[in-house]
């Protein structure tokens, strides 16, 4: 990671570590950096943002800063991540920028850079845009006719993006009661327009009244609790919900209980392949994956490969070989027929689909990868420096080979830095919650003694 560019583009609470100033330098910069690739001709961002509070002032300085450097802006109002990278692919735009904090609470914001194919902008570019920032080394203000021009896009877009969501599943869902909770994030502007292509699915939303700061509170993937309670209360099928960007979907089954994105990618995997759909008869997931999808995928002949956690990891695993599905326990999920990048509705869409053509419960869909008892602490540390240290202190290790002696081979650790927050993640996994929690609550105390 570089010193702005984390896993998942720049994250900050906004006016102490992220603000207008900065957010103005990376839009000149990122145009500077695309005018490279263009030469005469003028690079073309898409932007969108989430609903915070702070998102309509960094993407301001965004826009100012890439129309000052010559860059002309399709500017794409309230709307999810995944929407941004395909409007950039379908739009033939050069670059494409969200303002979003993804799952994060209303305080915290981000920028995350797309390339011209829908994808996240590689190691490379990331850096070479940081060092134009860091070296407080602006380019030439454009002037005259050559300072970029912004044109607003916003209900176009959304007509056309959901459009396509719906075109990659041939079902009607005729007769499904689906709850849809939109985090009160971007998937408030666009899960009604969506699932209203529906007429015979049976859908109400909830938490789509965004007010700048209710963005994931107590709602949305990090918090199913309300979403449970009404799915078994008014006899749903199945409850969706996105995180404050929607690219994340965790889902509910009608029992109100958790579908997590291992037991998605298991499901949906294992309909692929019956269908000869599934390339290597393989899935891609990361480290952090339960021990139940291991299981599931060694009883129905399917090779699990796993990445460093990140859905740009599992991405670029997918690529390397060609295989179609792939994603993160904590709902990315990635269909990569479909789109460049984790996409929430389309994973709802195609669980729904699945649901529907199966004629099952949803419970009896993901039965088959039971889960494991996980647990997950956050350890809040001071900042990256004291992040990187504690990551590289041998006494840590020797906890942590100490806890693995301890579960015999039933169980795994993980000890990994976030990289959004100042926070080292212990994952603990056992045969049951009680061992799991034991091993994870000695390793965070490990990590406290050393701050």
């Amino acid at each position: 990671m570089g010193k702005l560019f984390g896993t998942d583009g720049i994250r900050g609470v906004v006016n102490d570590s992220l603000d207008a100033k900065l957010a103005y330098r990376v839009g000149m910069a990122a145009a500077q950096v695309l005018s490279r690739a263009k030469g005469e001709e003028r690079p073309r961002f898409t932007i969108g943002k989430d609903t915070r509070v702070s998102s309509d002032l960094l993407e301001g300085a965004l826009v100012a800063g890439l129309c000052s450097a010559g860059a002309d802006v399709l500017h794409l109002g309230i709307i999810p991540t995944p929407a941004v990278a395909w409007v950039t692919v379908d739009q033939k735009a050069d670059a494409g920028i969200v303002v979003s904090a993804s799952h994060n609470p209303f305080e915290h914001n981000g920028i995350k850079i797309f390339n011209g194919k829908g994808f996240k902008l590689s190691d490379e570019l990331e850096g070479e845009i940081e060092r134009l920032v860091l070296s407080g080394v602006e380019p030439p203000l454009k002037t005259l006719g050559e300072i970029g021009r912004v044109v607003h896009a916003h209900e176009k877009e959304v007509r056309d993006y959901t459009a396509y969501l719906a075109s990659t599943v041939r079902s009607d869902l005729a007769g499904l009661r689906v709850l849809v909770d939109c985090a009160n994030g971007a998937a408030s502007s666009t899960a009604t327009p969506l699932f209203s292509r529906f007429p015979d699915l049976h859908t109400d939303v909830i938490h789509a009244h965004p007010n700048g700061v209710n963005i994931n509170q107590n709602c949305g993937s990090t918090h199913l609790d309300s979403l449970k309670a009404m799915v078994t209360a008014g006899g749903y099928h199945l409850g969706v919900a996105f995180d404050g960007d929607a690219d994340r979907c965790l889902m509910v089954d009608e029992t109100g209980t958790e579908i997590d994105g291992d037991q998605v990618i298991a499901a949906c995997g294992l309909a692929l392949k019956e269908a000869g759909q599934l390339p290597g008869d393989a899935l891609v997931a990361t480290v952090m994956s339960n021990l139940g999808l291991h299981l599931f995928c060694r009883e129905h002949g399917i090779t699990l490969l796993c990445t460093d956690v990140g859905d740009r990891n599992v991405l670029e695993e997918m690529d390397a070989h060609g295989y179609a599905l792939g994603g993160e326990q904590s709902g990315h999920t990635i269909f990569r027929r479909h789109a460049t990048t984790g996409d929430g509705q389309l994973t709802a869409l195609q669980f729904l689909s699945l649901l529907h053509r199966s004629g099952r419960k949803a419970s009896e869909l993901v039965a088959g990868c039971r889960r494991y008892p996980q647990v997950l602490l956050n350890v809040p540390v001071s900042g990256k420096e004291q992040k990187e240290t504690i990551m590289a202190w041998d006494g840590l290790w020797e906890a942590v080979r100490a806890e693995e002696a301890a579960l015999s081979g039933s169980g795994r650790i993980l000890v990994r830095p976030s990289g959004t927050e100042d926070l080292i993640r212990v994952m603990a996994e056992a045969k049951t919650g009680e061992a799991a929690q034991a091993a994870a609550e000695k390793l965070a105390n490990v990590i406290k003694s050393r701050q």
